[in-house]
């Protein structure tokens, strides 16, 4: 299945398949919850904590599927599960190098527990491939009307706690002076950044998150630091990774993970070469 000059008939060949409807809906919630997320989990340095808690949707899903139940609940219960051991962690005890210690050491175990469950389940466990690299088919309507209630509900609690958490981030020690509760915000930050995980990893696999909680916001941080141009920027760049992505895995049968991530980091490379570019032009400009 090739793709014409005609986009428009395109589309309409991609949307004629529920499956494919049903990804573009599932891709969109998680696109743009990964982004909201995404832009505070970097804004916040908490880029590892976003990693861990996407691997750990893989023992979460193959503990669901080696139990029988949908992998959706896997996903979300490991994911909040360790946010809130992560949370769990004193506040200030030992700076970001004991949080880093402590995230690393919940990562390691989590995939020990995912190898586990894999070597317990005596079937043959197809949706392996799709638990670790994302896959576009068997969305189903079920799956994409959970996604949306969650994701509401996430976004529904960020933008309550939004202007704080903004002030907790940049400057932690003057929003507690302020009695801002810094250390109740990083917990229910921590929780939400796990339900945008275990979503995330549905679409682009347990290994590539990133793609949709990092580069769309590193990207956009990149291109402004202005919060108000940012977040909106970052959300739409990861809405057009993930498009794309999932356009080009339609017409070539290749895997959905591998194209957002692609894409995604396109538009990453793009913009710091150009900002090397433009600094190298400023630079040659204040010498002559």
């Amino acid at each position: 299945m090739t793709p014409s000059w005609n986009l428009v008939a395109d589309l309409r060949d991609l949307w004629s398949y529920p499956f494919m409807v049903n990804a573009f809906r599932a891709g969109t919630i998680v696109a743009v919850l990964a982004g909201a997320m995404g832009w505070f989990m970097v804004l916040r340095r908490q880029s590892f904590a976003g990693h861990t808690l996407a691997v750990v949707g893989f023992p979460g899903a193959a503990g669901a599927t080696l139990l029988g139940v949908a992998a959706t609940f896997g996903y979300f219960a490991f994911c909040v599960a360790a946010a809130l051991v992560i949370a769990a962690l004193p506040f200030g005890a030992g700076g970001h190098g004991q949080e880093s210690a402590v995230t690393g050491t919940v990562q390691a175990f989590a995939l020990a527990c995912g190898f586990l469950f894999v070597a317990l389940y005596k079937g043959f466990l197809s949706g392996m491939n799709t638990m670790l690299f994302g896959s576009f088919l068997g969305v189903t309507t079920t799956q994409v009307v959970v996604l949306l209630v969650i994701a509401a509900a996430a976004l529904a609690v960020l933008t309550l706690i939004g202007r704080p958490l903004l002030f907790a981030s940049i400057d932690p020690d003057v929003a507690a002076a302020r009695g801002v509760p810094v250390r109740a915000l990083s917990v229910v930050f921590l929780v939400l950044l796990g339900c945008a995980a275990a979503e995330a990893s549905q679409i682009t696999g347990t290994l590539l998150v990133f793609a949709l909680l990092v580069m769309p916001a590193a990207t956009a941080q990149a291109l402004t630091a202005n919060p108000r141009w940012s977040l909106p920027l970052t959300i739409v760049i990861g809405l057009a990774a993930t498009w794309l992505g999932l356009g080009v895995s339609y017409y070539t049968s290749g895997p959905l993970g591998f194209y957002v991530t692609t894409f995604a980091f396109g538009g990453y490379a793009i913009t710091r070469l150009a900002g090397l570019a433009r600094f190298a032009g400023l630079t040659a400009r204040g010498a002559a």
